[in-house]
């Protein structure tokens, strides 16, 4: 029976798996991404009936939860993935960490086994919440369906808000078979959850005077800041301010890479710029960064004259590698505002132009650049920079993990937060395609295409059948060298070049990409020279109604340049082979 009286909460008779669906409808789902199996089965059932909740069947339940990280990244809201017990749930490990290292919000939902079976051993039994403790914001196990509603609201709202990130909702079968009260809307119970957004007015203004004082500062960008939506704030605080400003892999386009101000992506493979500046500061204002260690190198000689003010939403990452001079715990776009309505009550600008001139002389000297072949083979750089070229900004780029993600973030033109999609944190081989699947689901209208090592591409290549049964059409561009390319890097560099186990031989057409795309029902592509690269581009943008697998062979003996060995200095950064910057004696 329906009853809902004037001001008064909907309250309707349903099993705990109708329950499950309605509350996924309620707060807003229109996608979920998942495999059925036993113990989550009672909760399909009703979902066949939903129509506001669209279900597409993935092909690996890994390619289910990289998918709802490329829906949220893509449309800023949260993705949904769903799996059974056991051997489902823990194939959901691989994404929850990646969606936790980057901070996405996802929601995970699993089956489990009964809740007399919990502990015994049963069939598909593991014990997810306490597998997935560690990479989740939180988690949590249903073993009664009157609290399915209200930990559906709850997780939702701990996944999107505060710093975003992966939740679990684990529920035993018998509580999605039991019948329960439907309540709509339940009262959250989170006593303990009470995410800081506002910052400290006294270390706004702490921030504004070391700003007003520096003579070399930076703006040391993450992918906080784009997760705040907080794009067009930096944009004025930069212009405000005349501060030279770094973007890292998780903030590409977050700040237009055509601004006079940017110096490019700091790190193990960043730009000189980039890295001379962090070097050079004397001071850095990081704003939703974690100082991890692909930017700072060495630790202990990344930056070592300059202050430090780190704003983040998460106060666990303030001081956490390095000493914060004033820490500032909050949103992002609420901290820049009051930084730029302090800067201006403070009435002091600082004079940059010594310091922009000496940046823009290393940008100007130490350009990125590439190798072309005297084979004349292709290089995968300039692939990047073509399909930069033709597809544009108003694409989304979404990289896998390896060479081709370096040369995706180096020689693609990012002028649009967002609009680069990869696996930062935990660098997880397999991303792109399903991820890419996700995108495109979240922003139908868009050009998407997936940029894949001839490695990673073979974790996930499965879900091209579901990108092709369910319509999506995503453009995969397949950076075939015949290598696991990054791993052959470091091999050639640091291993005197003993080829243990890299050498993939796709080169040898084992498997034809092009074959298993038309296997797959896309369409597929192959280009082999650099005077091809266009036609081939143009011709996979003129395709739109089915996916696109362009098989490009590249050089396997491109490298990722510059570099900055693991475990080494900045100080250290090689922009070729055995060729490094010449700083300026001046400390």
């Amino acid at each position: 029976m329906l009853t809902h009286p004037r001001n008064e909460p909907m309250t309707e008779r349903m099993t705990g798996a109708q329950a499950l669906v309605r509350a996924l409808e309620h707060v807003g789902v229109d996608t979920v991404f998942g495999i059925p199996g036993g113990a989550i089965l009672p909760a399909y059932d009703p979902l066949y009936d939903s129509t506001k909740v669209r279900h597409v069947l993935v092909r690996h339940e890994q390619g289910a939860g990289h998918a709802a990280e490329g829906y949220a990244q893509a449309t800023g809201r949260v993705g949904v993935c769903m799996a059974t017990s056991g051997p489902g749930a823990t194939n959901l490990v691989t994404p929850i960490a990646d969606a936790y290292m980057d901070s996405v919000p996802i929601v995970a939902i699993t089956g489990q086994v009964a809740s007399a079976a919990i502990g015994t051993d049963a069939f598909q039994e593991a014990d997810i919440s306490g597998i997935t403790m560690p990479i989740t914001k939180h988690n949590f196990l249903i073993t009664d369906a009157d609290d399915i509603p209200r930990t559906i609201v709850e997780a939702f709202h701990i996944a999107s808000t505060g710093r975003p990130g992966p939740v679990l909702v684990d529920i035993s079968k018998d509580a999605l078979q039991a019948q329960t009260t439907f309540v709509w809307p339940p009262q959250m119970q989170l006593p303990g959850y009470r995410p800081v957004t506002r910052p400290h007015s006294k270390q706004i203004r702490e921030a504004a005077k070391l700003i007003a004082e520096a003579k070399r500062p930076v703006l040391y960008v993450g992918g906080g800041v784009h997760k705040a939506g907080a794009s067009h704030e930096l944009l004025r605080l930069a212009e405000l301010t005349g501060i030279p400003v770094v973007t890292t892999l998780m903030a590409r386009g977050t700040f237009p890479d055509s601004h006079p101000q940017h110096m490019g992506m700091p790190g193990m493979h960043g730009s000189v710029s980039a890295v001379g500046a962090l070097q050079k500061s004397d001071l850095l204002i990081g704003l939703g960064v974690r100082f991890d260690d692909r930017v700072t190198g060495e630790l202990s000689s990344f930056a070592p004259n300059a202050k430090v003010v780190h704003a983040d939403i998460d106060p666990a990452e303030i001081s956490k590698n390095r000493h914060a001079d004033v820490p500032i715990v909050g949103d992002a776009r609420e901290v820049i505002g009051e930084l730029i309505g302090a800067i201006e009550a403070e009435g002091r600008k600082g004079d940059y132009a010594e310091w922009r001139a000496l940046l823009d002389g290393y940008k100007e000297t130490y350009p990125l650049g590439f190798e072309e072949f005297a084979d004349g083979s292709l290089a995968p750089q300039y692939v990047m920079q073509r399909l930069s070229a033709i597809a544009g900004p108003d694409a989304y780029y979404v990289a896998g993990v390896g060479q081709h993600q370096m040369w995706a973030a180096q020689f693609v033109d990012y002028e649009r937060p967002g609009s680069f999609i990869n696996s930062g944190g935990l660098g997880t081989m397999g991303f792109a395609v399903p991820a890419a699947m996700g995108a495109k689901m979240g922003r139908p209208d868009a050009t998407v295409w997936a940029i894949d090592g001839d490695g990673c591409f073979q974790m996930t290549n499965q879900e091209l059948a579901t990108c092709a049964l369910e319509g999506v059409p995503i453009k995969v561009a397949v950076i075939n060298n015949g290598n696991l390319g990054m791993v052959r890097q470091w091999q050639t560099l640091f291993y005197d070049k003993r080829y243990s186990n890299t050498d993939l031989q796709t080169t040898r057409r084992i498997p034809d990409f092009v074959k298993l795309a038309d296997a797959y029902g896309c369409v597929g592509l192959r280009c082999e020279r650099p005077e091809d690269v266009d036609a081939t581009i143009r011709k996979a943008m003129e395709i739109n109604d089915v996916p696109v697998v362009v098989d490009f062979v590249v050089h396997q003996d491109a490298m990722v340049w510059p570099m900055v060995a693991a475990g080494t200095s900045n100080d250290d950064i090689k922009f070729a082979r055995d060729m490094a910057p010449v700083w300026d004696s001046e400390d």
